[in-house]
């Protein structure tokens, strides 16, 4: 593999030796390991394990630094063939996530701080894996950035023990109790509360030194510092040294480490190093420490700001040489079992290779129930080229059932445009719930201004559908609607082809669940319908919308008797709660009085139901589609449109439509008395059923 990180410098720190330490491993182990950083002292340590540095100032807070860094990061990617891009600070994360869209790498982030809610922060949250080191800190992300528990990778930092050699209890200095505080000089690492504890502590240690390691943010607070030193009269007991490179040396002249910070931290790494050297550690129980340290254990627990308490636990491991001990056994024991830099290095090789063969899939479909259905071809053909990935599907409120149960993906994301997702904000909010997603591939099956828009702002690298004019130049992989008439599934498969997906099965399927089938058998039980009855479905209307399509009641009426009495069926009328005056209608004219389903099913029901007729009469609608799905033979009555775009593949289906001059003509209503629909008889519907179970029976 080859391996980008990306960080704003490389002098002595955390962050940056650990970014030393994973070229280290990856060039160990015959990876190509690139660094790009503002510079450092640590650039030095890259030449000498054979790793590429970049010195690019990629930590610079502006916009325009961002948009100049990208087209530079891009050249190096593509010049080094950059496999994963690894980032561990969020300005430079900014532009390696633009660079990794624009070249369709893999991004990868490791969280190595409590960030606040800023929108800088939330970049951190993009990346394929987000790799943690500590518990609070994958709350941090899913709570306060919203990055989804599945893309949290726990790796907590790991120590090199060949460096942080273990010194053994019993060989502490006699003369000095050395205290020590390694880390950043900074308000938040609680460097004056802890020189106030050990003014408290001279008093009972008289042999007490104190070191404080590390580089100042600022001059103006280690100002403050030293002045608070020489105001409590611990000039000759404090010393000051600056960030060392000679770490593992300052370990083993401590008797005591504390770390007393003041805010949740990502991690602890001098914690672990202390622990791995033998020192014993006082920390204040704040952030990723509670993962490091059991409390009397393998180290002592101190409240945060609070100088006495801190001076109190220093005082207690200082006069207890048992404790200490114990601790210090123990806490070398766990930095083996778990805080190793092998064991961190493996891992983190691990995350990589589950990156690189991880593929995130977008399917956009958006409209109505029957179009949701037939999208279940294309489905399935992305889930047999596409074993391994992770399938989601954008689909509309109305149709959010069609897909339960479905094998060929992994979940749903639900949109409302009509509701909470209404307007351009709704469409923004959605875009921002698919970036968490962080998808490879975007498939557009809607093909509408909006679901392009939705492809764009999921930031897919690759994003197909059709060049359509319908800002479809969001789309990096367009293809002109310019093939000759296609049937609705065909004219999917064209653009599935486009992504390399090769589709063949145009069969529908639906996934009804036996709660769904019982729900069904509860409302034929209310209504004296018994397993031996043969039942026949007739879907009453298209919709409220589309008068065109609809059959008129008086003929549904005469079919309903004609049916119960020479073929002995009983009837299941079925539609909307929208259809109840027209199923009102239905009734008021029949002798034979079917069964009301209509309003009283999911989407789901409905399937369950239409599974039990022997046959099921229904215009261009979606419970035709239901009825494909299902394997129950339909006859399809159609008028405006036309049967050769709509009819749902079937086996076992008759269609029946008039041929006149108007028709198709896609239009709602009618001025011209809706012939197409009116001229269809009862006669030749009765005699379609009559064939359709002739074929069944002949099958039996």
């Amino acid at each position: 593999m080859n391996i980008l990180q990306i960080l704003p410098s490389l002098d002595v720190g955390g962050v940056e030796t650990g970014t030393i330490d994973l070229a280290r491993y990856l060039a160990q182990k015959g990876h190509k390991a690139i660094v790009i950083s503002g510079g450092g002292r640590l650039v030095k340590e890259l030449d000498k394990i054979g790793a590429r540095h970049y010195t690019l100032p990629v930590g610079k807070k502006s916009l325009f630094g961002v948009i100049k860094m990208v087209r530079q990061v891009c050249d190096i990617i593509r010049n080094e063939d950059i496999d994963i891009v690894h980032v561990r600070s969020r300005v430079p994360a900014l532009t390696a996530y633009i660079a990794c869209k624009i070249t369709n790498r893999v991004f990868l982030t490791t969280a190595h701080g409590y960030y606040k809610k800023h929108h800088l922060s939330k970049v951190m949250g993009w990346g394929r894996f987000v790799i943690v080191p500590s518990h609070i800190i994958a709350k941090h992300m899913v709570s306060d950035f919203g990055v989804p528990y599945d893309r949290i990778r726990f790796i907590p930092r790991g120590v090199d023990l060949s460096r942080f050699k273990f010194r053994s209890p019993g060989t502490y200095h006699s003369k000095v109790f050395t205290v020590g505080m390694v880390s950043r000089i900074t308000p938040l690492k609680g460097h004056s509360f802890f020189i106030k504890a050990v003014a408290l502590l001279r008093k009972n240690i008289p042999n007490l030194k104190v070191v404080i390691v590390g580089s100042a943010a600022k001059d103006k607070y280690m100002g403050d510092l030293e002045m608070l030193t020489k105001r409590l009269g611990l000039t000759k007991t404090v010393e000051f040294l600056s960030a060392r490179e000679d770490v593992p040396s300052i370990m083993h002249s401590l008797d005591c480490l504390v770390s007393a910070t003041i805010t949740p931290e990502a991690f602890g790494r001098a914690i672990v190093e202390a622990q791995a050297s033998g020192v014993a550690v006082v920390s204040t129980r704040v952030g990723g420490v509670v993962d490091i340290i059991e409390d009397e254990k393998n180290g002592l627990f101190c409240n945060a700001q609070d100088p006495k308490d801190m001076a109190d636990k220093i005082l207690k491991l200082y006069r207890d040489k048992d404790l200490r001990d114990k601790l210090v056994t123990d806490g070398r024991r766990r930095v083996e079992e778990n805080f190793s830099l092998d064991t961190m290095m493996t891992k983190t090789l691990a995350v990589y290779e589950e990156a690189l063969k991880a593929v995130n899939i977008l399917v956009i479909k958006m409209s109505a129930i029957g179009d949701v259905i037939l999208s279940v071809p294309s489905l399935r053909a992305i889930r047999s080229k596409f074993k391994d990935a992770h399938i989601k599907v954008l689909v509309g409120l109305q149709a959010r059932d069609v897909l339960d149960g479905c094998p060929y993906i992994n979940g749903k994301i639900v949109c409302d445009f009509n509701g909470k997702d209404r307007g351009l904000s709704g469409l923004w909010k959605i875009g921002a719930g698919l970036r968490k997603q962080c998808f490879d591939i975007a498939i557009d099956l809607q093909n509408n201004k909006k679901s392009h828009i939705l492809s764009f702002l999921s930031m897919a690298p690759l994003r197909y559908g059709y060049d359509n004019g319908k800002f479809s130049f969001l789309l990096n992989n367009g293809i002109k609607d310019d093939a000759p008439y296609l049937d609705p599934i065909e004219h999917q498969f064209r653009v599935l082809k486009s992504a390399g997906v090769k589709p063949a099965d145009k069969r529908l399927e639906l996934w009804p669940s036996p709660s769904d089938a019982e729900r069904i058998d509860a409302l034929f039980q209310e209504n004296w319908i018994k397993p031996s009855h043969s039942l026949i479905g007739i879907n009453v209307r298209a919709s409220s919308r589309w008068n065109s399509k609809n059959w008129p009641a008086k003929r549904i009426a005469e079919l309903c008797d004609k049916l119960a009495k020479e073929l002995n069926m009983r009837v299941v009328l079925t539609g909307t709660k929208e259809d109840a005056l027209y199923i009102g209608k239905i009734k008021g004219l029949t002798a034979s009085k079917p069964v009301v389903a209509a309003g009283r099913t999911a989407v789901m029901e409905l399937a369950s139901l239409i599974k039990k007729c022997k046959a099921y009469i229904t215009p261009d609608s979606a419970p035709m589609h239901i009825a494909s799905a299902l394997g129950t033979p339909f006859i399809a009555l159609f008028g405006p449109t036309d049967p050769v775009r709509h009819v749902a593949p079937s086996k076992d289906h008759i269609v029946i439509k008039k041929d006149l001059k108007c028709s198709p003509c896609y239009n709602p209503n009618c001025s011209k008395g809706y012939k197409c629909m009116n001229s269809i008889e009862v006669e030749e519907v009765f005699t379609a059923v009559k064939n359709i179970l002739s074929k069944s029976e002949g099958s039996l």
